[in-house]
């Protein structure tokens, strides 16, 4: 990061009796390069790095600086005891300064500043505390240098080697020729004190970038894992596989779609070998894959970059990894999708009391994380951990980090991982440390301290975020439940600001496409975006992100192959995962290896054709997960977190043989959602736009066995939509409601082969009046034919 100081300040920030650190300043936290204008030339002049670190409970730091080149050959060339003591070579540390509570300290804060003079590009850093031998890393390090090379260990099968934040620059780099001021581009282009000239230190040129700005109800979000998409090597991409630039590449493929907003799984820097070592059932190695186990973040993950990979000049001492992923971001907005990062706010990679020191545990643990007494630490998470995100300095950190993917990486929003956390209270957290001491006679004393954990009607933490000048105009979803047993879908803390992801729509039409006895309700309900549960309290239908799958749990085919999961190959002997999946096999358990019968596929295929028709035609935000437009299986493993292998890689070739097929008709389903405006609703339906019809039109079942549902859906021009799901196991003849002035046309029919299940533009015209010559008799007579488990779109003629 870049501070720009006045004269003053810098002055204050020499103050020292020895050579070596000066006194630096408390603020702002981690690693920043300091800079002023002098008189006389007018130009901007690096005067140091400043540093600034929390650790209110240390009574001694150690700034240790290390050359990266030097660092780095030592994490492919060290040895570790099996205590895990690091036996370094000494060379590989180029200062080691040790800090001056009288001097280099304010409160808790510890600060330093090095002088232009004792600082270059190939350093990073860290901090010693209290004597520790392992090095912990700076929470607010803006890149992590450790290793290289994602998957392999250090030598010695060290996983852990030590981590070093990356320093900011100190070379000014000449500013490229601007093309225009913009807001969001301010923060890239950074002022002097005394204004601007025309050396400026600047990284990256974001090139008057500005973000697409989709209003939430027209977003389409594609759930993707960095280096699952592309680590196939079907995916044939010039940079090295699985990196951000690789995913650059494949953007157009997305864009052709009809995605405008990728949600990314984990970017943040983790250790994907956290969970390494033989697996037991298929002799692979295990891998943290998903990377829900954050170690830095404010950092973008060092090996999702082909920078690292390739470990020359562009990797800049960690630096050309931000540079790659702003890249990324860059040309996803190019291509007007938005980027929403998948934030894990709840627990780290330092796991129980039994676990590695890695960061926060060295510094203000007690004030970082959950904590009982005796030292135990509360596992809300299901990981070990949960973070105090309700304790002052670490809501200060969380929203600290927030404004600088925003500002920094110009991201569109987060989804915050088991997002019910961020309502948990601190230790004897007191309303009026927060709020004031007006609420009763006996003001804050008579206020009882809540117990730790326990969820807060109004969490300091949400309400930050929520009213936050940066945070408030980017999007803002909760997966609103935790591993505690807090599920607050519908009730999470919104501030009118937050979407949820909505499970309940998951599990609505799970039962209800599968033929499962009073559920027609709760599906008519997630059709209608919810409003049971967003509409009371001020929320809209695009507050609810609608999904069938995530990453986590079956994918679309496997959740119409399976009964029951099969995650054998995790090597945890089938015990991990959910057993609730809501889930139905057509008929047949998974893949046999002799196939199945012709009409359970076709089944299969119907089945998941149903569920992208509900996701697309539904109030709300629809949300595919990476694989699922091609019909990805991951042979019944409902749990593939410990997997790089092509259980969770995206196969282009098997895409390529689904483009005229399920890829094509989420294709047009995406179209006609972005054509047809009812589709996408600002408001909830109502008894004027939206009617509801059973098997005959004017007679809908709402009983507990109903198996049909149908309704009209008006838009503008007295537009008309007709839309009907039968999953019934019997074949219907459907009673088709009166168009409203024009004659009624097929859009989809699920039951309907390839290509004519959607009646796209794409369609050649033989094709589409050998489809019209196969439906216009009955479609006139005012009846449609509908095959067991299938759903048809009907519209009136533009």
């Amino acid at each position: 990061r870049t501070v720009v100081v006045d004269a003053t300040t810098v002055a204050m920030t020499h103050v020292h009796a020895a050579p070596g650190p000066w006194r630096g300043a408390p603020h702002p936290l981690g690693a920043t390069s300091v800079r002023k204008t002098r008189g006389g030339d007018g130009k901007t002049h690096v005067e140091g790095v400043n540093f600034a670190l929390h650790a209110p409970d240390a009574k001694s730091v150690k700034l240790v600086l290390y050359r990266t080149t030097q660092l780095l050959d030592q994490n492919h060339a060290k040895q570790t005891t099996r205590k895990g003591k690091t036996e370094g070579k000494k060379d590989d540390v180029a200062q080691v300064w040790e800090l001056d509570p009288k001097v280099h300290r304010s409160g808790g804060i510890w600060h330093a500043m090095l002088p232009q003079d004792m600082v270059h590009d190939d350093l990073c850093y860290a901090y010693l505390v209290d004597g520790r031998e392992r090095p912990v890393l700076d929470p607010y390090a803006q890149g992590v240098v450790s290793r290289t090379t994602y998957g392999k260990p250090a030598p010695g099968e060290e996983c852990w080697p030590i981590a070093a934040g990356t320093m900011p620059s100190t070379t000014l780099r000449t500013k490229p020729k601007s093309n225009g001021l913009d807001i969001k581009n301010l923060t890239a282009n950074i002022p002097t004190a005394e204004g601007q000239n025309d050396r400026v230190a600047k990284d990256f040129d974001w090139e008057g970038d500005l973000p697409p700005g989709h209003h939430p109800a027209d977003l389409i979000v594609y759930e993707t894992h960095v280096r699952g998409f592309t680590q196939d090597p079907s995916a044939h991409t010039e940079a090295p596989r699985g990196t951000f630039a690789a995913l650059r590449e494949k953007l157009p493929y997305l864009a052709a779609l009809g995605i405008n907003c990728l949600e990314l799984m984990p970017v943040h820097e983790f250790n994907e070998l956290e969970y390494y070592g033989p697996n037991p059932a298929t002799g692979e190695s295990r891998y943290n894959f998903w990377g829900y186990s954050t170690l830095s973040y404010y950092a973008p993950m060092a090996r999702y970059a082909a920078c690292s990979a390739d470990g020359g000049e562009s990797y800049d001492s960690g630096r050309g990894v931000s540079r790659e992923l702003k890249e990324l971001v860059k040309e996803a907005h190019r291509q007007g999708m938005e980027v929403l990062l998948d934030v894990v706010f709840n627990h780290t990679a330092e796991g129980n009391e039994m676990g590695p020191t890695l960061s926060f545990k060295g510094l203000d643990q007690r004030g970082f994380y959950m904590m009982a007494p005796m030292g135990e630490f509360y596992n809300y998470s299901g990981c070990g951990n949960t973070i105090n995100v309700n304790h002052p300095m670490t809501r200060r950190f969380i929203l600290d980090c927030l404004r600088h993917w925003v500002t920094e990486y110009h991201v569109d929003g987060f989804r915050f991982d088991l997002g019910a956390i961020l309502t948990r209270s601190s230790d004897k957290w007191i309303e009026a440390e927060v709020y004031g001491a007006n609420q009763g006679e006996g003001g804050a004393e008579s206020l009882p301290s809540i117990a730790l954990g326990t969820p807060l009607d109004i969490p300091p933490v949400l309400d930050l975020i929520s009213n936050d000048g940066v945070l408030r105009s980017v999007k803002l979803i909760a997966e609103a439940w935790d591993c505690g047993g807090l599920y607050q879908v519908g009730s999470f803390p919104h501030f009118d600001a937050w979407a949820e992801w909505n499970g309940k729509f998951r599990d609505s039409a799970r039962a209800f496409i599968k033929g499962t006895d009073a559920t027609v309700g709760l599906f008519a309900g997630a059709l209608c975006g919810s409003p049971e549960l967003y509409e009371e309290g001020g929320r809209k239908p695009y507050h609810s992100v609608n999904f069938v799958t995530a990453h986590d749990g079956f994918s679309l085919h496997d959740l119409v192959s399976y009964n029951e999961k099969h995650n054998d190959a995790n090597g945890e002997d089938n015990k991990d995962g959910d057993d609730h999946n809501m889930s139905w096999n057509c008929g047949v358990e998974g893949l046999p290896p002799e196939g199945v019968e012709e009409d359970v596929r076709l089944l299969r295929l119907r089945q998941m054709r149903n569920f992208l028709v509900a996701l697309m035609v539904a109030q709300g935000v629809p949300m595919i997960t990476m694989g699922d437009e091609y019909g990805h299986t991951k042979d019944g493993n409902n749990n593939t977190y410990c997997h790089d292998n092509a259980l969770n890689w995206f196969l282009w070739d098997e895409m390529k043989g689904q483009q005229a097929g399920q890829v094509r008709f989420l294709q047009g389903l995406i179209k006609l959602r972005k054509r047809c405006s009812q589709l996408r609703l600002r408001e909830f339906p109502n008894a004027e736009i939206l009617h509801w019809y059973g098997r005959n039109a004017d007679e809908p079942d709402w009983s507990e066995t109903s198996r049909f549902v149908g309704f009209t859906l008006r838009g503008q021009n007295n537009h008309c939509l007709y839309v009907a799901f039968s999953p019934s196991h019997l074949p219907e003849f459907v009673t088709l409601p009166p168009s409203p002035g024009k004659p009624w046309k097929l859009v989809v029919d699920t039951a309907r082969l390839p290509p004519f299940d959607f009646s796209g533009d794409d369609l050649v015209d033989v094709n589409k009046d050998f489809t019209d010559a196969g439906v216009r008799p009955y479609i006139v007579s005012g009846f449609y034919p509908m095959l067991p488990y299938s759903s048809i779109i009907l519209e009136t003629s533009e």
